[in-house]
């Protein structure tokens, strides 16, 4: 695999996660939904100020904090993929890894520009793309926006399930995105097939089937 088909990855997967979300801004309101498969898969608009998966850190400061840190994975993460690509290494760690960079900077996107681009999401009013009053944030305040619900499971669990029988429970319960997703496969994937992608190719590995090196 080349460098290219890495950067090919991450712009695929940025393209098709700040499609959606653009169109999720500016065509419903927060809090607004509809199901995609049954009642096991809806589109669910929703905006969080940290990490993936709705996930909160520190505030202010923190927020501010965790976009210039994703900012500095993101920038890191190019040059890092780089070296895996020129040391040979699996093609499926190669994948994995553009994976997440994609998901890294997709979430940065919203993080930075989209408190300048967007007006407020609210319960009553569609966002406007580039207001003319301004957007509803500042540079590195920007929401992210979630979108991709799946309670695959909701109901009330049956009376003999200790601490929780008897109460309503929905799994899965949290509310993501694209990029959230390619985050999370990479991820799991690596961890998974950890023995077989952390391994470099070596020059015999590299050779064609059937030729041999001949001694200098």
């Amino acid at each position: 695999m080349k460098y290219r088909h890495i950067v090919l990855i991450v712009v695929l997967i940025l393209v098709v996660d700040q499609a959606l979300k653009f169109w999720i801004k500016t065509h419903m309101t927060i809090a607004e939904q509809f199901p995609v498969i049954s009642d096991w898969f809806f589109i669910h608009f929703i905006e969080n100020e940290g990490m993936a998966y709705g996930l909160k850190f520190g505030g202010e400061f923190g927020k501010i904090a965790l976009t210039l840190f994703r900012l500095i994975a993101v920038v890191i993460g190019f040059f890092y993929m780089r070296k895996l690509v020129k040391e040979k290494y699996h093609n499926g760690l190669l994948v994995c890894g553009a994976l997440i960079l994609a998901g890294a900077a997709g979430n940065l996107i919203d993080s930075m520009f989209y408190g300048l681009i967007f007006s407020e999401s609210t319960r009553y009013e569609l966002a406007q793309f580039m207001p003319a009053g301004g957007g509803y944030g500042t540079f590195l305040h920007g929401n992210v926006v979630d979108m991709l619900y799946f309670p695959l499971f909701d109901g009330t669990l049956p009376s003999w399930v200790p601490f929780w029988g008897g109460e309503h429970f929905i799994f899965f319960r949290p509310v993501f995105n694209i990029a959230d997703a390619a985050i999370s496969v990479g991820v799991i994937t690596i961890l998974l097939f950890q023995k077989r992608f952390l391994h470099r190719k070596t020059d015999a590995e590299n050779q064609p089937v059937g030729t041999t090196q001949q001694a200098v």
